[in-house]
């Protein structure tokens, strides 16, 4: 896939091409819809299947105050777009200047002079421009003025019935529901960050853990003790994760994540990893003595252990 960071970026001859605009946090199940169908027009009338998303939730830049925290960073998001099939995408720096065009501008800039559209998607609550003035009637009138159509995207709806999205995914990980979320998402929650020196008491209770750096990539989901997988270099390890502040010691900063590799130790200080979460196995509680924690530790990587047994 074909990444451009600025409609500068893209060549004179790019196109003619179906698009679809939107922040895709997470790229969830509703999201691979739009793209599916985005694919199949492209295919049927050669068109490069593209993107177009923000570098940011634009709430960051108009409203940092209800802004929700990103269910995936930048590169994650633009590696999970790639895995849809799509053609390319345009990353839009979001700002002052960006937010203050109007919806004509908008379009002619990106739309028509730098994508060459022939066809856009959206959903029926799609907005755009200067105080979100457009919406999809006007884009509707622009693309007959400009040579492209628009077509409408259902929603799409979970076996619950629910709408996908992001903000009910968000809500979901915040409650510690993975399994909803990853039905909603269409694939596990992720983090993503640096394994740091941590306090050494996992390896002193004979359970070493990768500490993430503060800066992990992807939302945290709620406290507690976790099924999942650890990759490195590609490579699937089970894990049992811990998020949380451990509350058995004191001094433990908040929001830890740390995840123990089942059945080997591997050195993994100073690298760039990801885990997955499959299952919330318990809360975090806080334990009389060292050895309740060890015993309970035990039993949690054997639960996990079974459990992922059974995962492909």
């Amino acid at each position: 896939m074909k990444i451009y960071r600025d409609p500068a970026e893209v060549e004179p001859d790019f196109g003619p091409s179906a698009v679809t605009i939107g922040k895709f946090d997470g790229v969830h199940l509703g999201h691979r819809a739009v793209m599916a169908e985005v694919l199949r027009v492209s295919r049927e009338h050669s068109l490069a299947a593209t993107v177009v998303t923000f570098d940011r939730n634009p709430l960051a830049v108009l409203a940092p105050d209800r802004c929700p925290p990103s269910l995936v960073s930048l590169d994650q998001k633009l590696e999970l777009l790639a895995g849809t099939g799509m053609d390319a995408t345009l990353v839009l720096h979001f700002d002052e200047e960006l937010a203050a065009l109007s919806p004509e501008d908008f379009v002619t800039g990106v739309l028509v002079d730098a994508l060459h559209a022939h066809l856009v998607l959206v959903g029926s609550d799609f907005r755009f421009g200067r105080a979100n003035a457009g919406d999809v009637d006007m884009l509707r009138a622009l693309g007959e003025r400009h040579g492209f159509r628009v077509i409408l995207v259902d929603d799409q709806r979970a076996g619950t019935g629910e709408r996908v999205s992001s903000t009910r995914i968000r809500a979901l990980l915040v409650a510690g529901d993975i399994e909803g979320a990853s039905a909603m998402l269409g694939h596990l929650p992720t983090l993503r960050g640096e394994v740091v020196p941590g306090a050494r008491r996992g390896r002193e209770l004979g359970f070493p853990t990768a500490n993430f750096a503060p800066d992990a990539e992807g939302l945290i989901p709620a406290d507690g003790v976790y099924a999942g997988w650890l990759f490195d270099a590609g490579v699937r390890h089970p894990a049992a994760i811990s998020v949380g502040n451990n509350p058995t010691f004191e001094g433990v900063p908040q929001r830890q994540v740390e995840a123990h590799v089942i059945g080997e130790t591997i050195d993994l200080y100073g690298h760039v990893i990801e885990v997955s979460f499959v299952k919330r196995i318990r809360d975090n509680v806080a334990f009389a003595g060292i050895p309740a924690l060890i015993a309970q530790m035990r039993a949690d990587v054997a639960e996990v252990a079974a459990l992922l047994a059974e995962t492909p």
